[in-house]
């Protein structure tokens, strides 16, 4: 028995030390709590919503949920029109279905046999040189110009421990072999799928077949590469090996304009001077919509991507709704960020604020996985690190709060996942405003749907979410803004 009363006294300090805010804690960190965070990611991330994919009426239907919670809180509109709503139009660059890709007068069905993965407008009548082995080619001294050409796909050299190879694989592939066959002039460039790009075939064929997207005048707006890209499967090698084999590729690059959305809200500040000036939280809304199957299940929920901080985004608007800051809080979370921060993109070129007025923002990307008592904070290191005086709120509210142990390793310009360049934090950055961005990290759930609500740690999520709030009422009420670090410029 006194045992059993032990473990229950234990118990009970847990949970008490745990809800019981520091003395250097906001007075609203009661505000956020795991039900409420639970409850809303469990709606979020429902297949109600068919995994939100950008451009498509799923992610019109979040958003429109969002802007609903944003309503029901009392967020102030800050969107266009007196709405919680910025809209943007994406082009969508994809390969038609009447486009063709034939091997000896034998058509091969696109995606399933061939999948293009880099678009031309062409139509091309020609023989194939076959190079073989890519590990074999001399590229110094090859021949290629105004051919078609065939090589072997090999890893050599490529780096396959990391994040979605099997959405990357060509990619590297074609930065390895394809780009020195372009430079010498290749008309087209096939690759024959090695063991590594046929188990790799599913996830990159359904993103070559997506396309791109983007904003008007960006990269991807237009098809500026002019020499298709096409892998076939390993069975076609010998075929391809004949000097014979010729290609007929009738290839048709369609333009699509896509709407998409930033959901923006607003809590006036209460200091007459500086509630002109905002702290900027940032998510995004979008995932990957319905793709390939895994599991026997096609749902790509993107509950940690990024459900985990919209909804946190939600618990800081409660908490400041409750007890306002001096400064003002502007919550965002943009859309289409999974086609290349699309959203934030806009934002900071169309800023429904005056851009001057945002003294920081606090962007995340996946908080609620890996180990319970480690978390990760970029833009802490140089060349990253564009405001010292915001690294140490940040670093002050870990301590004060959760006190997460913090990877130093995803920082750093030589991690070769790049995670500093692949949220919503970057365009900020780019322009310079103070950005940090927080995250638990990649886990092996990342862009499957196994990313869902009931794989979600909420006491670590509501730890996360206590801490970007922490942080953003820490800048907040400062007297001063955090600073602009002097010749801060990003390796890329």
């Amino acid at each position: 028995m006194k045992k059993i009363l032990l473990l229950s006294t234990i118990a009970l300090a847990n949970v008490f030390s745990f809800a019981q805010p520091g003395k250097n804690s906001p007075p609203a960190l009661s505000a956020i709590t795991i039900s409420d965070l639970k409850k809303d990611m469990y709606d979020l991330a429902d297949a109600h919503f068919r995994g939100r994919a950008a451009g498509t009426l799923d992610e019109l239907k979040a958003s429109m949920w969002l802007a609903e919670k944003f309503r029901s809180i009392g967020l102030t509109p800050a969107g266009d029109d007196g709405t919680y709503l910025q809209f943007f139009s994406m082009w969508r660059n994809r390969i038609s279905d009447h486009s063709s890709v034939q091997v000896n007068n034998t058509t091969l069905p696109l995606w399933k046999d061939a999948c293009v993965a880099q678009m031309a407008n062409t139509n091309i009548d020609a023989p194939i040189l076959y190079l073989g082995n890519a590990l074999k080619i001399d590229f110094n001294t090859v021949d290629v110009k105004g051919k078609v050409v065939a090589v072997e796909a090999a890893p050599d050299g490529i780096n396959l421990d990391i994040s979605l190879p099997t959405w990357r694989y060509n990619r590297y592939i074609m930065m390895k072999y394809g780009m020195p066959l372009l430079k010498k002039g290749a008309l087209a460039i096939i690759f024959i799928a090695d063991a590594t790009g046929e188990k790799c075939w599913a996830d990159a064929s359904e993103n070559a077949r997506l396309g791109t997207y983007d904003i008007e005048g960006g990269p991807n707006t237009k098809v500026t590469n002019t020499v298709p890209v096409i892998w076939l499967h390993s069975n076609m090698k010998d075929e391809l090996a004949k000097s014979t084999a010729t290609l007929k590729a009738n290839l048709i690059v369609e333009r699509f304009e896509y709407p998409s959305v930033n959901i923006i809200g607003k809590i006036e500040g209460t200091d007459k001077k500086l509630s002109s000036e905002y702290v900027l939280y940032s998510g995004h809304q979008d995932a990957h919509g319905i793709r390939n199957p895994i599991n026997n299940d096609s749902i790509y929920y993107g509950a940690d991507d990024n459900g985990s901080v919209d909804v946190a985004e939600l618990a800081a608007a409660r908490a400041f709704k409750k007890n306002p800051a001096k400064r003002s809080i502007l919550f965002v979370i943009h859309g289409a960020e999974e086609r290349g921060l699309v959203g934030s993109r806009w934002y900071v070129a169309h800023p429904t604020v005056p851009k001057e007025s945002i003294v920081a923002v606090l962007n995340g990307d996946m908080i609620g996985r890996n180990n319970p008592d480690s978390a990760a904070l970029l833009g802490v290191q140089a060349p990253h690190r564009n405001s010292a005086d915001l690294v140490k709120m940040a670093l002050d509210a870990n301590k004060e709060g959760p006190n997460f142990k913090l990877d130093t390793l995803w920082d750093k310009p030589t991690h070769p996942e790049g995670w500093y360049f692949r949220s919503d934090h970057l365009p900020y950055a780019s322009a310079g405003i103070p950005a940090l961005m927080y995250s638990t990290l990649l886990h092996p759930d990342y862009h499957t749907p196994m990313d869902n609500a009931a794989n979600i740690d909420y006491v670590k999520l509501k730890k996360m979410a206590d801490w970007m709030y922490r942080t953003g009422w820490k800048v907040a009420n400062a007297a001063q803004r955090p600073t602009i670090d002097a010749n801060f410029k990003l390796e890329r």
